[in-house]
């Protein structure tokens, strides 16, 4: 069969580009391997994590209020229920993307493909379901593989008990015990969920510090409510050998660790995420990998097969949904004759932990390691009315500002609800906005929203609830 463009694969970044492809009139296959659409992002990561971290957040909620005189009894987990509820979240979305793929006349093909060349993928059925032609040529291809959980051999133990995310994602039980090897956002996101659920969980982290990467101010007021909520935060430590004892995972550490062998009922392996572009056949065409195994693109996210186009995960970091629907959005466009490319000022990373974590544009380690002079300001929430009102007064919110344009350059927020927050920073600084453009906005009082007009106060010193006058 002939298609003028193929997308392959069906995650966030591939369905948005071939919706829109579809939308600006171009006849449309999709080629992914599950049997629903959504790719990773849907099914077995962003959205069944953050339908369990909602459960967690309301556990943690509904126990804050005690300080308020309100009391609950200890909360009896139904697992089959909460599973079924996280699956009735996934097939809700698939279905939906099913219905607007058929409205938009998307073909969508379930099948395992390869490039025979720059022009043509070679199809091999997936299960039961029957191929009505094994080769497809395209004038375009949109590559949107994804990635995958990284894995250790050394751990890669024949048991369930050792999970990748996808597996923790699966909720087989509520373990005794859990061990998170790695401090990244997804480790500390699970982490979370099955604290709430009643696990002790244990965090082991080969750097100083949770977060690689992350500005430490927002890392502490995590770290601090984390040490509380998880038995045990192992830093500067690794794990050197597992062992399956039948009921039990036997944990082997070194570094900075009392207890160097402990034993735990599953151990979930969250060392971060490999691209998808192997196995593809990408040898057979013009496309460049790097040595991490993601293909090189230019600003248009064209390979070097200038009919071959690679978006999302496998394009490069970071490996966020978001970021490949912009990306799938400007392929798009661009096979469509229009000029574009995918330069963002600001692509916003959220950590959805309990206090959220947020942040956008440049960051503090970001400006240090470039040795650019920027000027931070910061307002804390422990000084707003509504913060103080809920009972989270740990957060913070910062803004990093050129002190010679005054250009807003990057923000960060640690807090609750900070996801939902840094989208008005996002767009300030896409839009260039100068730090008396985020004064001068009217925000709503009282909200966690102000923290962002506060702290742009800061700059000038004149932040009307705490005082911090301007240094000259």
């Amino acid at each position: 069969m002939d298609s003028q463009l193929v997308v392959l694969g069906g995650g966030p970044g591939g369905y948005a580009a071939a919706f829109l492809a579809a939308d600006l009139g171009m006849q449309v296959t999709l080629v992914d391997l599950e049997s629903r659409l959504g790719g990773t992002c849907l099914l077995r990561g962003c959205i069944p994590s953050k339908a369990l971290l909602h459960v967690a957040k309301a556990m943690s909620e509904a126990s804050h209020l005690t300080e308020w005189g309100v009391s609950f009894p200890k909360p009896v987990i139904d697992i089959n229920t909460m599973r079924a509820r996280k699956e009735k979240v996934i097939s809700t979305l698939t279905g939906g993307l099913k219905q607007i793929a058929s409205k938009r006349n998307v073909t969508l093909i379930q099948a395992k493909a390869f490039f025979e060349d720059g022009r043509t993928l070679r199809l091999q059925p997936v299960g039961n379901t029957p191929l009505a032609d094994d080769r497809v040529r395209f004038e375009n291809c949109i590559l949107a593989s994804g990635s995958r959980p990284s894995r250790i051999p050394a751990f890669d133990l024949p048991t369930p008990r050792v999970m990748d995310s996808s597996g923790a994602l699966e909720l087989a039980d509520v373990p005794e015990s859990l061990l998170v090897v790695g401090g990244g956002y997804i480790g500390l996101e699970m982490g979370t969920v099955y604290a709430a659920l009643g696990s002790r969980v244990s965090v082991v982290e080969l750097t100083d510090g949770l977060l690689p990467g992350a500005d430490r101010d927002l890392v502490r007021p995590l770290h601090k409510k984390l040490s509380k909520d998880f038995a045990e935060i192992l830093l500067g430590a690794k794990v050197v050998s597992m062992v399956d004892k039948g009921q039990a995972i036997e944990v082997t550490f070194d570094g900075n660790v009392d207890r160097k062998v402990q034993q735990f009922s599953r151990v979930l392996v969250s060392v971060g995420r490999r691209p998808n572009s192997d196995g593809l056949g990408l040898e057979n065409t013009k496309v460049q990998v790097d040595k991490q195994g993601f293909v090189t693109v230019d600003a248009q996210r064209r390979t070097a097969e200038t009919h071959i186009w690679a978006i999302g995960d496998v394009a490069g970091q970071p490996m966020l949904a978001h970021k490949a629907t912009h990306e799938g959005k400007t392929a798009v466009e661009a096979i469509a004759g229009r000029k574009v490319a995918f330069e963002p000022r600001a692509i916003p990373a959220v950590v959805f932990t309990d206090p959220e974590i947020a942040w956008a544009g440049l960051t503090e380690i970001e400006a240090k390691a470039q040795s650019r002079t920027v000027e931070v300001a910061q307002f804390p929430w422990a000084a707003s009315g509504r913060a103080q009102s809920v009972g989270r007064t740990e957060g913070l919110t910062k803004w990093l500002i050129d002190p010679a344009s005054e250009r807003v350059l990057g923000c960060g927020i640690v807090g609750a609800g900070a996801g939902e927050l840094i989208a008005e920073a996002v767009l300030a600084i896409e839009m260039g906005a100068s730090v008396a453009d985020v004064t001068e906005s009217i925000h709503p009082h009282p909200t966690l929203s102000e923290s962002l007009g506060f702290a742009a106060e800061v700059f000038f010193g004149t932040a009307t609830d705490i005082y911090r006058p301007r240094k000259s």
